[in-house]
């Protein structure tokens, strides 16, 4: 009898690809295969010859790139070395997470599957191409697609003898389970946030705290949308970063919502544990201490202000002893409850914590060792580096608005990252933030001649104050900005700053305010009234044009 073993990978970006490889892990351990679910960039590729039975989980970010936790892999498969029988023994399938509004709709999940096939894999089914635009979103694809892989993959690999598939009435067994330890052991200092000497450039895995020098309001008081400057200091942090880059930061539940969700559940915030997995192999999370507590937990790794999936209704509805509330949840995890769903959850952007108030008899429910199936961990934010070290060494900057919009719900929607940066004030003690910084998409031109072109309308400015601060330090004169945002008065970030390199020489500044005046007057108004100037800097300067928004 055949091993029956079945891996998972996936890459992911914003979580939807690592909920879906997890449901397909759940649907294997309910036909009793041995099951591994891993991010690609966690997996020792080179034993990908070894495999027998792999599903590939894949989403697509930005033009047709590869999501970050599979670039190495990405980079790996792609090697002109292999020999085309290297995967001549696995039969694999791969499900793709897309959008069709971008041009590169699905492009990673159709070239990995090409690519496995042109090494020798044996491909189960023809790849799928979920698409975050259908009214039911991916699952209208992913759905029937993987009720046709059981199929081929049964047929391949029956039951043994005597077992049947276990029912869906039946909650599978938590990831972990969470050991109390004693009232009186002594508690962990949340260890994240300690400044510690760096063993290697800051990583997601081991993210630098750096201290908040300022957080400055840079737009008026009287103006609608609050956007701040804000400064960190990384000295001694080995981060060295270029224009264009990006700084990642893990964010923080606030201590309001963490009370709020500890008492709905019933958790004592103060009480120690640790965590051991259920099953053998499986890696402990790599930013949880060991041992936590409670509201470490809840603080910086439970995501309670994400729009719950439909895996967490699923999961939710076991844990119900309350019989309306568990046909609305099982509505909920159906394939027919899943525009109901989303006019539940995705149009008013409700959040776990939201929904849990509204389930009050499942949520003292809920066992303690499903926290981490149940509600996924805090992604880190990305913002673009709006300095640069040749103009301010040791430092990033970044400028941010801080998101909050109305939806039908009374409460106000607030971003989770930007709200809890904006609430830090460096000037009441020391502040930390942890935090990587990332390569970015944009390449400034490295030949200092070449005139550039940029185009930031709104926060979209960020990047090119860091090119800007960068090209002048090294000398360079050809820079162009066109600038918009809605009053001169309100909102013109760094106003004195573009204005003395203007008087310097440094900079062409184009600028359009779309609510002074009458008619609204946008960027590309300012780009056509000055379409000699630019055509003259692409035709005879071979310019680089810039956008961000």
């Amino acid at each position: 009898m055949a091993e029956r073993k079945l891996l998972i990978l996936f890459g992911s970006q914003t979580g939807t690809a690592h909920d879906t490889a997890e449901r397909i892990g759940r649907e294997a351990k309910r036909r009793h295969f041995q099951c591994r679910v891993e991010a690609l960039d966690s997996y020792e590729v080179a034993n990908l010859i070894n495999e027998l039975l792999v599903v590939f989980v894949c989403a697509t970010t930005g033009q047709g790139d590869p999501p970050d936790n599979m670039k190495m892999f990405w980079r790996f498969l792609f090697r002109k070395n292999l020999p085309p029988s290297s995967l001549c023994q696995l039969d694999y399938a791969v499900l793709g997470l897309g959008d069709s509004s971008y041009p590169k709709f699905n492009f990673v999940a159709k070239k990995l599957h090409k690519r496995v096939l042109q090494l020798g894999g044996n491909p189960l089914l023809p790849v799928a191409l979920g698409d975050d635009q259908h009214d039911l979103g991916p699952d209208a694809v992913v759905d029937p697609w993987l009720l046709a892989l059981w199929d081929k993959i049964l047929a391949l690999y029956p039951l043994p003898p005597g077992l049947e598939i276990v029912s869906p009435d039946v909650r599978l067994p938590p990831k972990y389970t969470l050991h109390y330890l004693a009232e009186d052991s002594p508690h962990p200092d949340g260890g994240l946030l300690q400044p510690t000497a760096p063993r290697t450039v800051p990583s997601e895995l081991h993210p630098f705290p750096a201290r908040m020098v300022s957080n400055q309001r840079v737009t008026a008081e009287s103006h609608f949308q609050d956007v701040r400057l804000i400064e960190f200091d990384v000295a001694a942090s080995g981060i060295t970063f270029n224009a264009g880059d990006v700084v990642m930061i893990q964010p923080q539940n606030c201590p309001e919502d963490v009370q709020q969700f500890c008492q709905l559940l019933r958790l004592d915030p103060e009480r120690c544990f640790v965590l051991k997995p259920t099953e053998p192999g499986t890696s402990l999370p790599a930013l949880l201490p060991q041992p936590c507590t409670i509201r470490y937990l809840v603080t910086h790794y439970l995501d309670i202000s994400c729009v719950p999936r439909r895996s967490f209704f699923e999961l939710l509805s076991y844990f119900s002893t309350n019989e309306l509330e568990r046909e609305k949840l099982q509505e909920f995890s159906s394939a027919q409850g899943q525009e109901e769903l989303y006019s539940y959850c995705n149009r008013p952007r409700r959040t776990t914590l939201e929904a849990l108030w509204d389930f009050p008899h499942t949520t003292c429910a809920i066992p303690p060792d499903y926290l981490l199936d149940l509600i996924p961990r805090i992604r880190p934010r990305a913002f673009s580096i709006a300095s640069s070290m040749l103009a301010h060494p040791d430092r990033i900057q970044i400028l941010m608005a801080v998101v909050r919009y109305k939806t039908q719900l009374s409460k106000p929607r607030r971003g989770l990252c930007s709200t809890w940066l904006a609430s830090l004030n460096p000037e009441q003690g020391d502040v930390r933030v942890p935090l990587w910084v990332k390569k970015g998409g944009m390449k400034f031109p490295a030949d200092p001649d070449t005139p550039v072109i940029m185009i930031g309308p709104g926060t979209g400015v960020a990047p090119f104050r860091a090119a800007i601060q960068e090209r002048v330090a090294q000398g360079r004169r050809g820079n162009c900005l066109f600038f918009g945002c809605r009053q001169k008065s309100k909102d013109f970030y760094c106003q004195a700053e573009w204005e003395e390199l203007v008087t310097k020489g440094f900079l062409t500044l184009f600028t359009a305010f779309s609510r002074d005046q009458e008619e609204k007057v946008y960027v590309q108004h300012r780009i056509r009234e000055n379409r000699r100037l630019v055509w003259e800097l692409l035709s005879s300067g071979s310019a680089h044009v810039y956008l961000a928004g």
